[in-house]
């Protein structure tokens, strides 16, 4: 028991594990792809998403009639579906950590809920589920809302974007509850439902409230990293120690931070943006880092967005800096913090339009995904 929660903690911040964010290559292939690529990205995002899908098996644990799972179902799916349209095309967000430490808690209580904790332990009526499961439902999809924004989504066809994302949300949660379902009615046939249905939902108490303390923790790196005892590097390498000692074997980087400083440089890329598509361009800047630079397109407006993203970031969280419609722009940068900082143009027109980027500054490139031109200056 101890080595189990010894790995646990060990495993916090690697978010990558934890935290369902958007992949840098699913990323990359919803700026590129059509609707359809947001469809299937949606429906991945649900599958993958623990939190979602232990809730949903929380409220249908004891569910038999097909009326009532309808029912419940469609609760939770208009909640969802209302926050994540709404929120995401109205760019109401907020920190993923504390959302989705918030839907831990949603798993919590319904595991409590359905080990009647309520009427046994608090003596107390339980509230109204079918409410409870819309308005949980709406946490739920604004917790997905943030993960989508966590994306440059530009404006051609947002709300086509973001309709098709719902969409394949919806079509995983049909295929996750298709086999839940059927999980469940073979198991109610066998004699151990009876003895181990309580045992499995106080498993989902407990999943929920380490789900809990894992974002508070997530949240902590982030909102609290000056009051940290360490670095973040050595924090992590804390961590993987921990996990040596537990005798942990998960697949983890461990990567040594460069102490020495990027050298200054002057530098001319050519990128070519694809029609009716999307690219990406950045560097990694340490703190207090100067970028002056200049971008043209070859006489065609873009839409842009120059934005970073925190070094140990994994969830795909960033920041924009400036973002609109122009042909050229340029200026000198300060980075706020360390890690990727750069462009993400959009090209709405029909053919494919170049752009060219010059930079000054101590920095390394990390490039896009595609083909680039790239000459040193």
């Amino acid at each position: 028991m101890k080595n189990a929660l010894i790995t646990f903690v060990a495993f916090l911040p690697l978010s990558q594990i934890y935290a369902h964010g958007i992949s840098d290559s699913d990323k990359q292939s919803m700026l590129d792809g059509s609707y359809l690529v947001y469809v299937r990205l949606g429906a991945s995002h649900m599958l993958t998403g623990y939190d979602h899908l232990l809730f949903l098996f929380g409220v249908i644990f004891f569910l038999t009639k097909f009326k009532d799972i309808v029912k419940f179902i469609t609760a939770f799916t208009l909640g969802h579906s209302i926050t994540l349209i709404f929120a995401t095309f109205m760019e109401i967000t907020a920190n993923y950590f504390l959302v989705d430490a918030v839907i831990a808690l949603t798993v919590l209580y319904k595991g409590f809920d359905n080990i009647d904790g309520f009427q046994r332990y608090l003596k107390v009526k339980s509230p109204n589920l079918l409410f409870l499961v819309f308005a949980f439902g709406l946490i739920h999809g604004f917790g997905l809302s943030t993960r989508l924004q966590q994306l440059p989504l530009g404006d051609a066809g947002l709300l086509l974007k973001i309709i098709s994302f719902n969409i394949g949300v919806e079509l995983g949660q049909v295929l996750a509850l298709t086999a839940m379902l059927f999980l469940l009615a073979g198991w109610r046939r066998s004699a151990s439902f009876e003895r181990f249905s309580a045992a499995s939902n106080v498993g989902l108490i407990v999943a929920g409230f380490l789900l809990f303390l894992l974002q508070m923790h997530g949240y902590s790196h982030q909102a609290f990293v000056d009051d940290l005892a360490f670095s973040k590097a050595s924090h992590g390498q804390e961590h993987l120690n921990m996990a040596r000692e537990a005798g942990g074997t998960a697949n983890i980087a461990e990567s040594e931070d460069s102490t020495e400083p990027p050298r200054p440089r002057n530098d001319s890329i050519t990128i070519s943006i694809p029609a009716g598509k999307g690219k990406e361009y950045k560097f990694h800047l340490v703190k207090g880092a100067v970028l002056e630079y200049s971008w043209k397109t070859d006489g065609v407006k873009l839409y842009y967005d120059f934005h970073g993203e925190p070094k140990g970031n994994s969830t795909d969280a960033f920041k924009s800096f400036e973002k609109g419609t122009e042909q050229e722009s340029d200026g000198s940068f300060t980075a706020p913090f360390e890690g990727s900082h750069g462009w993400y143009w959009e090209n709405k027109g029909l053919a494919a339009v170049e752009v060219t980027l010059k930079t000054k500054g101590s920095y390394v490139i990390l490039g896009v995904p595609g083909s680039l031109k790239y000459k040193l200056e």
